[in-house]
């Protein structure tokens, strides 16, 4: 999926691009020998960690601590894949949100005609189906692979390919757009042998410094390894609100997206991700600690549901500090309360300065955003906030995180029985009920957040904004049950939709479903 970031704070202008960033856990005197296969875990949930940095200092003949990274290699690339996707013909959308990139400005450079594009030099036209290239590795026996969402975002058909010769199909299990992670379960055979694995390791014990190789299939090229350090953690490089990127010089290149960042241990750090265009040296990729936090919710779900305060916040300044009369210098400004919401519950006020959450420090708005995303609808938080210049406890009971940048699951990309974006040109999500009442909507429904000029919904009348609660005299109460209920109809068959306007007035709508 193609996405265009905006500044980093250095000023560069990033074009993120389907590659990959490693990263590497503390690096001891010696190389330790990689984990065997059958160290590996059956379930990346329960994955070991990566043991704390080594207390000994690098010894100052680097050559001897790193003589050759062949033997850790050896033991991982059996379980980097190639993921060849075959996407749906591209919608008429703007340059802005179209998923796979326009010209040479593509966010993720593997976009299929960008200036380093892995698909071939001429790039798909309007009405063809797209094709492309990516990376991935298989985490658990059972089949699962990661990679990155904008790999395989609108698929209509994966396959992967082992580094032995096997080719096997692959459906999607789960996705999030907002941290750019898929999880694909592998179509095995019942005679299928056993699959290589790989480990998630903790990336919070990386340092500035360490050691990363990177493995995956730039240009096509299969089971590439570059080696490099990480050059920064954290990085915020403005392409999703949970931005905590690990950044590395290990060569990473289109086609290296979805592709592991490997330490020294053996253990994944990262997932590869972005580049700087334009750049070299400078890849992105996302934390296996914030990987591993959604596995679980992918494998069960498909999707990732998100605590929620429901504030609004700006970054503490030393300056602003200093006018609150605080002695914090460091925190979340609270701008706006939203009514009706966990923060308004737990007395939050416009002008609080929260400055923990559960006791973890809390340093700017986006650090207040991540953790309250990382925790589950209906945890308990305990904040620890500034009011008048005295600190106070706060308790709060998270709610539903709303689906604010309207990126919810249009309809699963492996499942190409139901009427997928291309054929009815339609995009749904689910109705956030807190939402629907500040809007004069119902609480529950199919919402329109996306239609294509020309498609059989826009042709019926179908706008975003609308929200769909009846469809051939069935309710619907989800996107889900719409999509459902399309599938059900016969081609060519006029299925009547009861929708609800922006504002609650209540209108009907013809959706004649496209022949095949």
């Amino acid at each position: 999926m193609k996405r265009t970031t905006r500044t980093l704070s250095v000023g560069l202008g990033l074009v993120l691009a389907l590659t990959a960033c490693r990263k590497s856990s503390e690096e001891p005197a010696s190389a330790p020998p990689a984990p065997t296969r059958e160290e590996a875990p059956a379930s990346p949930a329960t994955g070991a960690r990566g043991g704390a940095p080594a207390k000994q200092p690098m010894p100052p003949d680097m050559g001897a601590a790193l003589a050759s990274v062949a033997p850790l290699v050896e033991s991982v690339r059996a379980a980097v894949v190639n993921v060849e996707v075959r996407a749906a013909a591209p919608s008429r959308r703007t340059r802005e949100d179209a998923p796979w990139g326009e010209e040479g400005e593509s966010p993720f450079g593997d976009a299929p005609w960008g200036p380093f594009t892995p698909f071939g030099p001429q790039g798909p036209s309007e009405e063809r189906p797209r094709q492309g290239l990516g990376s991935g590795f298989i985490i658990d026996g059972r089949g699962l692979v990661l990679t990155n969402n904008h790999v395989v975002q609108d698929a209509t058909k994966i396959q992967v390919q082992l580094p032995d010769g096997r080719e096997l199909g692959a459906k999607v299990l789960g996705t999030d757009p907002l941290t750019d992670v898929a999880l694909l379960q592998l179509q095995l055979p019942a005679d299928a042998k056993a699959l290589p694995v790989v480990r998630l390791g903790d990336s919070e014990a990386l340092r500035v410094g360490d050691w990363v190789v990177a493995i995956g299939n730039p240009f096509g090229l299969g089971s590439s390894v570059s080696l490099g350090i990480v050059s920064a953690k954290a990085r915020n490089i403005e392409a999703g609100p949970f931005d905590e990127f690990l950044q590395t010089d290990a060569a990473i290149n289109p086609g290296n997206s979805g592709g592991p960042l490997f330490n020294l241990r053996g253990e994944v750090v990262g997932i590869n991700t972005a580049i700087v265009g334009g750049g070299t040296g400078i890849g992105f990729a996302v934390p296996s600690n914030l990987v591993r936090a959604l596995v679980p919710q992918l494998e069960k779900e498909g999707a990732v549901t998100r605590g929620w305060l429901g504030v609004a916040v700006q970054d503490l300044t030393a300056d602003l500090g200093e006018a609150l009369g605080l002695p914090a210098r460091e925190g979340a400004v609270v701008t706006d309360v939203t009514g009706d919401t966990p923060a308004a519950a737990a007395g939050l006020q416009p002008d609080d300065v929260i400055v923990a959450a559960d006791g973890q420090p809390i340093d700017s708005g986006r650090t207040l955003t991540r953790t309250v995303a990382m925790k589950p609808p209906g945890a308990p938080l305990t904040l620890s906030v500034y009011r008048g210049g005295k600190k106070e406890e706060l308790k709060a009971t998270l709610g539903t995180r709303p689906d604010l940048e309207g990126v919810a699951v249009r309809s699963r990309p492996d499942a190409p029985e139901e009427p997928p974006h291309q054929r009815v040109g339609l995009g749904l999500a689910d109705l956030d009920a807190r939402l629907a009442r500040t809007q004069g909507l119902p609480a529950a429904g199919a919402l329109v957040t996306d239609v294509d000029e020309g498609s059989v919904a826009g042709h019926a009348g179908l706008m975003p904004g609308m929200v769909v609660v009846e469809a051939g005299g069935q309710p619907v109460r989800r996107a889900r049950d719409l999509m459902r209920l399309l599938r059900a109809a016969k081609p060519g068959e006029p299925v009547l939709l009861r929708v609800v306007m922006p504002g609650g007035q209540r209108e009907l709508r013809a959706l004649t479903v496209p022949e095949e």
